[in-house]
C-alpha cells in the first residue's frame, strides 16, 4: 500500500511533525529537559508495530556495535573491505590484482539475499518473489529471473546453506566483494584459485572476514582513532541518564570483548578520543547496572551451558563466579573482591547466558525487558521468539528513507493514478473484445468497436510506458539499484516483513529514545487491508 502522511507518522502524529522540528535535527532536545516534549522530526521518530507500554518495562538493554556505536560506512566498512581483500590475497591464494579494487559503500543495502551457487544478488518482496536480481553487477533479465526463481512448484525458502542473508550493515562490504569476485571469475576464469566456484568464493570471503576479526586488525584501527570510525551522539548519555532516573535498570550485551568495549563506550560517553598511551577510564559504567561482553549472541539467548566470568575492569582479568556470585580462589576462604576504586553499581561480565542476566537484574518476566539492537537475526528475532523480550530495531537507513517518502509523495500519488488509469483502460478493452466475440453486432458496429479497441490498445501502451518510467524514477530516487529499503515494487520488502514480524518498535538511532517520555505508551497505527484502503479516510 502507498503511505499517507498519517500512516508514515504513526501514532498521534500530524503533518506538522514532518518537516518542522523546533529543536533542530542536529541537537534534538531530550524529553526530560526543560525544552523537552517538542515536535519530533520524522527521521527521528520511533515507529510501533506492537503496542508497548513502557510502564511495564523494568530493564532496557542495548547491543553495542551498530546500535549504541554507529560506525561510519565510508571509513569503517572501507576498512573492513580492505582487510578482507588482503586476507583473500595473502592467506587464501587469490591474485594480487584484488588489492587494487575499490569499495563503493553506497552500492549494497540491507535486506538483500546472496545466491551462493549462482553468484546472484537478489531483492525480494515479503512473499519471497524475486523482483530485482543481479549476477555480480549485471542485471538479470525478466526472463532469467522467472526462469531461475519463478517456476518452482514449492517456493524456495532462500535461507542457508544455499543463500546468505545481508541483514546487518557489517555484511555490506562482503556482499560487494562477492559481486566483484563473481564478475572477476566470469571474465578471468583462470585467475581464481583452482576449483573455486561461486559458493567456494563466498565461503572464502566469509573466512577472510573471520580472519580479520580473529587477528584484531579492524578493532585495533578503531581503537587508535574512534572518532574516525564512529559517529558521536550527544544524546546518548542524556538518554541513559533519563532511563535510569525513571527507575529502570539498564544493561549492555555485546559480542565484543571487554578491552574493545571499554574503548568504544568510553568514546561514546566521554566524547573524546584517546591517544595511544592514555588509558580509558570507567566513568561510562555508571550508566549501566550490568555489562556482559563476549556474549556470543545469538547463542546467549538459548544456550544455558556457558560459564559466566566477572571482569576486573582495570586489568581485564576474568574471575570465576557461581552464576554471578563471586567465588573464592583455591586456598582462600573469601571470595574475590574488585578493587575499592572500582566500587561502582555496575558489574562487568564475560560470557554467560540470558538466565544469568535475568538473575543479576532480578527480572521476573521476560516481557519486562526491552532490548535494542541492529541485527534482525542475532538481536531481535532470537530475543523475541525464544525469550519473549520486547524489542526495538535500530535502522539507520530509515532517517533518509522517510524523508524521501515525504518528498516523493506527489510522485507516489501520480503512480497510483497511472495504475488506476491502466486498470480502467484494460477493463474497457476486455469489455469491447467480449462484445465482439459474443454479441450480435452489425458490420458497422464491429468496425467501430474494433477501431476503438486499437485506439485503446495504443493508449494503454502509452500509459504503461509512463507508469513504468515513473516507477523507475521513484525506485531510483531511493537507491539507483535496489530502490526503497522497505518496499519491493508495491509490496513490503522481505526486510520490511521481518521488521514487522519481530520488532515491536523500530527507529533510525538508539538515542531517539531520549525524545520520548520513559513512560510512553507506544501504539501502532491501524492496519489496512486492500478492501479498506479506498473506503476508510486516512
Amino acid at each position: 500500500m502507498d503511505y499517507s502522511p498519517s500512516t508514515v507518522l504513526g501514532d498521534k502524529a500530524s503533518q506538522s511533525h514532518l518537516m518542522d522540528s523546533s529543536n533542530g535535527g542536529e541537537n534534538p532536545c531530550v524529553w526530560s529537559s526543560p525544552e523537552g516534549g517538542c515536535k519530533i522530526d520524522i527521521g527521528k521518530q520511533i515507529f510501533c508495530n506492537r503496542s508497548l507500554n513502557m510502564r511495564n518495562i523494568v530493564a532496557v538493554g542495548f547491543d553495542m556495535d551498530y546500535t549504541l556505536a554507529q560506525y561510519k560506512p565510508e571509513t569503517f566498512e572501507s576498512l573492513a573491505y580492505e582487510g578482507t581483500t588482503r586476507k583473500l590475497v595473502y592467506d587464501l591464494g587469490y591474485p594480487q590484482e584484488l588489492l587494487a579494487w575499490t569499495f563503493d559503500w553506497k552500492y549494497m543495502v540491507r535486506g538483500l539475499v546472496l545466491d551462493k551457487k549462482r553468484g546472484n544478488i537478489l531483492k525480494m518482496d515479503r512473499h519471497k518473489y524475486v523482483k530485482v536480481a543481479y549476477h555480480g553487477f549485471r542485471e538479470l533479465s525478466k526472463e532469467d529471473k522467472v526462469g531461475t526463481y519463478g517456476n518452482t512448484l514449492i517456493r524456495d525458502s532462500f535461507d542457508e546453506p544455499d543463500y546468505a542473508l545481508i541483514d546487518t550493515l557489517f555484511s555490506l562490504a562482503e556482499a560487494y566483494l562477492f559481486a566483484q569476485l563473481v564478475d572477476f571469475k566470469d571474465n578471468n576464469p583462470g585467475k581464481v584459485p583452482e576449483g573455486a566456484d561461486y559458493s567456494r568464493m563466498y565461503k572464502d570471503v566469509r573466512a577472510a572476514v573471520d580472519l580479520c576479526h580473529r587477528d584484531g586488525t579492524l578493532k585495533q584501527m578503531v581503537a587508535k582513532d574512534p572518532k574516525r570510525y564512529i559517529n558521536e551522539d550527544t544524546s546518548m548519555v542524556p538518554m541513559l541518564k533519563m532511563l535510569r532516573d525513571s527507575g529502570r535498570s539498564t544493561f549492555l550485551v555485546t559480542n565484543s570483548l571487554w578491552d574493545y568495549t571499554n574503548i568504544v563506550m568510553n568514546f561514546l560517553c566521554a566524547s573524546r578520543t584517546m591517544d595511544g598511551g592514555n588509558t580509558c577510564n570507567f566513568d561510562w559504567l555508571q550508566y549501566f547496572d550490568v555489562v556482559i561482553t563476549g556474549s556470543a549472541k545469538p547463542g546467549f539467548f538459548h544456550d544455558n551451558r556457558a560459564n559466566l566470568f566477572e571482569v576486573e575492569p582495570e586489568s581485564g582479568m576474568l574471575l570465576n563466579t557461581d552464576n554471578g556470585t563471586p567465588m573464592p580462589r583455591v586456598g582462600s576462604t573469601s571470595p574475590n573482591v574488585l578493587p575499592k576504586g572500582l566500587n561502582k553499581s555496575c558489574r562487568v561480565f564475560q560470557g554467560g547466558s540470558v538466565g544469568h542476566l535475568h538473575k543479576l537484574l532480578s527480572i521476573e518476566s521476560s516481557s519486562q525487558v526491552l532490548y535494542v539492537g541492529d541485527h534482525i537475526y542475532g538481536d531481535i528475532l532470537r530475543s523475541k521468539k525464544v525469550l519473549g523480550w520486547r524489542t526495538m530495531l535500530v535502522v539507520p537507513e530509515l532517517e533518509r528513507e522517510v524523508e524521501l517518502l515525504w518528498e516523493s509523495r506527489d510522485m507516489r500519488k501520480q503512480l497510483r493514478m497511472l495504475r488506476n488509469e491502466r486498470d480502467l483502460i484494460e477493463d474497457h478493452i476486455h469489455h469491447m473484445k467480449w462484445s465482439l466475440k459474443f454479441e450480435s453486432l452489425d458490420e458497422d458496429e464491429k468496425q467501430k468497436t474494433t477501431s476503438a479497441v486499437h485506439e485503446l490498445e495504443s493508449q494503454k501502451d502509452q500509459v504503461r510506458l509512463s507508469h513504468q518510467q515513473a516507477q523507475r524514477e521513484c525506485h531510483q530516487k531511493f537507491h539507483k539499484i535496489w530502490g526503497q529499503l522497505m518496499k519491493t515494487g508495491y509490496q513490503n520488502s522481505r526486510f520490511a516483513h521481518q521488521v514487522e514480524r519481530f520488532a515491536c518498535l523500530y527507529t533510525s538511532q538508539v538515542s531517539n529514545l531520549s525524545l520520548y517520555s520513559p513512560d510512553k505508551y507506544y501504539r501502532p497505527s491501524e492496519d489496512f487491508m486492500p478492501h479498506e484502503f479506498h473506503i476508510l479516510p486516512l
